[in-house]
């Protein structure tokens, strides 16, 4: 089976899935569904830390990679949550090519980054090498920073030559509020501004996404059709709400 890195190497087109709920379960039953990496999300959901290092265990039980998408520009959170082993970590709401920069030194051990070292169930608390570890780290670790303020697409081109940045995954939403646009992901002027970036990340060998909690199919054929190659669509509440509504309407209609 492929890891999450090699999919990407390859230039593979990938698929995900948005976990918010603080419930391992939720997490085990989404990374049974087979998509190539479980997006669990610690930057809007109420997971707590311990829940979040079982629901990393329950997901990678099942092939399937983890990634954690951690709070904004947060050092304990990063630090706390690469111990935990997870694939890959996606930073949020970046800013600015110095920003890019730092965070993605925070997932590497010196002499590449100045992450602290304190690994633990990423080293199976002791029964992996811990020195092979460190040194494994830089092409094991996948690396996803998010574009979702114009200050990312305005630096893009000098975001783009950071070494260890894997793949780079668009937020609609906030790229509109961040051009004073909220809510309007589908104006022309964003989508142009994503189909251009995401040629520009193609053109430099790099890895684009997209995440979205709309699951219809012609809002992900359209996003599918910026030239992106990783899509993550829906989440546990997004489709919870939809099939309660939907089982709510079948049993009116056979009832009353």
């Amino acid at each position: 089976m492929k890891t999450l890195r090699e999919k990407i190497e390859n230039r593979e087109r990938t698929t995900g899935f948005l976990v918010n709920f603080n419930e391992v379960g939720v997490a085990k039953l989404a990374g049974c569904a087979g998509y190539d990496l479980i997006w669990i999300d610690t930057e809007h959901s109420p997971i707590s830390y311990e829940t979040l290092l079982a629901q990393i265990i329950a997901v990678k039980s099942t092939g399937t990679a983890a990634v954690v998408r951690v709070p904004q520009h947060d050092l304990t959170a990063t630090k706390k949550t690469l111990d935990m082993g997870p694939d890959g970590i996606i930073f949020p709401m970046v800013h600015s090519y110095e920003e890019a920069k730092e965070l993605i030194s925070w997932t590497l051990y010196p002499p590449h980054g100045n992450r602290g070292f304190g690994p633990q169930n990423a080293i199976d608390y002791g029964y992996r090498d811990p020195v092979q570890f460190m040194k494994d780290v830089p092409k094991t670790l996948v690396r996803f920073i998010q574009i979702e303020h114009r200050g990312a697409i305005e630096e893009l081109d000098e975001i783009l030559k950071i070494p260890f940045i894997d793949g780079f995954i668009f937020g609609p939403n906030d790229l509109a509020g961040s051009y004073g646009m909220p809510g309007e992901v589908f104006d022309p002027k964003i989508t142009a501004l994503i189909k251009e970036a995401a040629a520009k990340i193609r053109a430099a060998g790099k890895y684009s996404g997209l995440a979205t909690g709309d699951t219809r199919i012609e809002t992900l054929t359209h996003w599918r059709d910026m030239g992106i190659d990783l899509l993550v669509a829906g989440s546990d509440f997004d489709l919870l709400c939809v099939g309660t509504r939907e089982n709510r309407k079948l049993l009116d209609s056979i009832m009353k």
